[in-house]
């Protein structure tokens, strides 16, 4: 087996001992896995660089990751269900399933029990190398390649996008681990700057930036570290292209999901006696996680060294069209944004042909068979449509046409007139995504249930053979799949709106990495050619979208809802999308507000009679949602709370 040692560091009662229902106490387990993999066997070959790493003398590459687990105490009371959820930047994942706080914890806050309740076992596992490993956050100690017999080992790039004035920064995303310079007086490393994501690179001079940083006691050469002479301006772009002395072998990660799983399913009563038997396995990840799994299935790891199948469902959530930075050499998985491999053809599931490039290719073509296949659910917010990815995997790439997916396999959801995070009230002035502030108030959309709903359903579709609901999205055909002017141009009607440069909205387009990309090397600048269609929901002129699940939010709105919201000028750029943020802008209350204002949109006071009849209104809305199965008929009273609690706050502005 890949798994070859589990040692536990500690054992406790999980929840200070609650008792979850009918399932009873929960226990969690803390430990270290090892493994050890053949980089010739098929089932590994798609790893880019792991047949340069050392190996023992069985021929095995070995690596350690963090792993836990949240376990009935009697797995008999228990479900025979396993979830595995990956961290996002070493951070366990279960707070929008349960409702529960976001704060990175080393023993997840339990919120509602949704989880628990249902008798699953949770294992969480760390896999991304860059996390600095801590009680809190889960990481991986991943093998290194050795690169010595190379005369070109390649090079890597870093993202820089400052949201303030800082004249030092991180050869990293933000607080990971950084890839070292090999040379810091190396004249061949290039630092670039644009205006906005989609513009031009123009090369800083050599003489105005160093590999250092900059200390109390003056600039210091640092290996870990770039310094800009006046610094790095807010809202700009900067990338940084270099050699690096690391090569950590990024795709380990994917084989730790893979062999962990397949541990957990098939042979962990060796290592881990008194788990129980699973009869299904579920993979779950919320963004950056979700790009992994969209990977995962992309290499067609949903099979194990041993030929038997993995995960019987995956719920990659708000992880749009594309894949990730986890399967490259000098990969660093926490990057997002810098178009690169994990912003490559293909988008959607089936196997299509790029319209510019002429290659044909699918997320599961190797997966093609249905005993490897494992059913699907894709859950998106409106944000990852206006980040130009999300209409990506339900149309063909020149976005003329709808493509179907294999309804025998996989959903896809679009969670109307939301941001990438569930939303709350009341709206926060804190820092989004990055770091960055929004421009407008945050939007307050919690689309808990509706992913809670989806969870249940491909839980039932595995287990009991029951189909979930049909896929809800914009549509070609129907005309609510459009272009992104079309909607902004409804935007630009309402009062004190301001709404982003068209010229500078994000795309996708067909790239070059270099002659050496299909093994995983790549040369920067990545050379960008034809734009991608991207599409979003059409609106109402009220502004809120047409298309996908919506909730009472929509159905009975008191506020304007978006997917998308600028960056707050004081951190530069306004004219610019701000990431993962969208907004909600609430409706005058009165006609009076409404004539003050000149706001299209009619009052609350002349929508609905009062909060009785609002409460009757979205009640209606919410038990319909449960009757077609996009909610449960448990969260009914959630839903509607939420909708009256944002009633109540609209009508008292």
């Amino acid at each position: 087996m890949a798994v070859i040692d589990f040692r536990i560091d500690k054992r406790f009662s999980y929840a200070n001992g609650y008792e979850f229902g009918n399932v009873g106490a929960y226990e969690q387990i803390d430990g270290t896995l090892t493994f050890g993999v053949i980089p010739s066997l098929d089932a590994n070959k798609s790893i880019v660089d792991l047949d340069l790493a050392p190996t023992d003398r069985d021929g095995k590459v070995i690596f350690t990751s963090d792993f836990s687990i949240i376990k009935p105490v009697d797995p008999g009371r228990g479900s025979q269900g396993l979830l595995v959820e990956l961290p996002n930047r070493g951070r366990r994942g279960l707070g929008i399933l349960n409702r529960s706080g976001s704060e990175p914890s080393g023993s997840p806050d339990p919120g509602d029990g949704f989880l628990f309740e249902r008798g699953l076992t949770v294992a969480s596992i760390g896999w991304q190398w860059d996390v600095y490993q801590s009680d809190v956050l889960m990481g991986l100690n991943p093998p290194s390649a050795d690169l010595s017999k190379e005369s070109d080992v390649g090079q890597t790039v870093v993202e820089i996008r400052p949201n303030e004035m800082a004249t030092t920064w991180l050869l990293a995303d933000r607080v990971h681990k950084p890839l070292k310079a090999k040379n810091i007086s190396d004249p061949n490393a290039i630092l670039y700057v644009k205006d906005f994501e989609d513009g031009e690179e123009t090369a800083i001079p050599r003489k105005n930036w160093k590999f250092a940083k900059e200390t109390p006691d003056g600039v210091m050469p640092s290996d870990e570290h770039i310094y800009l002479n006046g610094g790095f301006e807010p809202g700009k772009f900067y990338q940084i292209v270099y050699e690096t002395i690391d090569a950590p072998i990024a795709g380990s990660g994917l084989i730790a999901l893979r062999d962990v799983t397949s541990f957990l399913r098939y042979e962990s009563e060796q290592l881990l006696p008194g788990l129980g038997n699973f009869n299904h396995a579920i993979g779950y990840g919320v963004s950056q996680t979700g790009r992994m799994l969209r990977h995962f299935l992309y290499l067609g790891l949903n099979v194990d060294e041993s030929g038997r199948k993995v995960f019987d469902g995956l719920l990659p959530h708000v992880a749009g069209g594309r894949v990730g930075a986890f399967n490259h050499r000098f990969a660093q998985p926490s990057n997002q944004s810098y178009p690169s491999f994990g912003h490559q053809f293909p988008f959607h599931d089936e196997e299509l042909k790029d319209p510019f490039t002429e290659k044909s290719d699918g997320l599961l073509k190797k997966l093609a068979d249905s005993h490897s296949r494992p059913k699907v659910m894709y859950t998106n917010s409106s944000a990852e449509y206006w980040r130009g990815d999300g209409s990506l995997i339900h149309t063909d790439p020149s976005g003329l046409n709808d493509i179907e997916h294999a309804a025998e396999f996989v959903r896809v959801y679009h969670f109307a007139g939301t941001q990438h995070g569930s939303g709350t009230l009341p709206q926060s002035n804190e820092p989004g995504a990055e770091g960055a502030f929004p421009m407008f108030a945050p939007n307050v959309i919690d689309y808990s249930p509706l992913l809670r709903a989806a969870f249940v359903n491909l839980q039932k579709w595995i287990t009991d053979g029951i189909e979930p609901p049909d896929s809800k999205h914009p549509r070609i055909d129907d005309g609510t799949a459009v272009e992104r002017d079309d909607v902004l141009n409804v935007f630009d009607q309402l009062p004190e709106q301001v709404t982003p440069d068209r010229s500078k909205l994000w795309v996708m387009r067909s790239m070059d990495l270099g002659g050496r990309s299909e093994n995983g090397i790549g040369v920067y600048p990545t050379k960008e050619y034809e734009r991608y269609t991207c599409l979003v929901s059409s609106v109402d002129m009220d502004g809120n979208e047409l298309s996908g699940i919506r909730l009472p939010d929509l159905t009975q709105p008191v506020a304007t809802h978006s997917g998308w919201n600028l960056r707050h000028p004081k951190t530069g750029a306004p004219d610019q999308p701000v990431p993962m943020i969208g907004f909600s802008r609430w409706f005058p209350p009165t006609e009076t507000d409404r004539s003050s204002t000149d706001d299209p949109r009619a009052s609350i006071e002349t929508r609905y009679l009062d909060r009785d009849t609002y409460t009757n209104l979205v009640t209606q809305d919410a038990q319909q949602l449960s009757d077609d199965g996009y909610i449960l008929e448990s969260d009914i009273d959630i839903v509607v709370k939420n909708a009256v609690d944002r009633y109540d706050v609209a009508i008292r502005l």
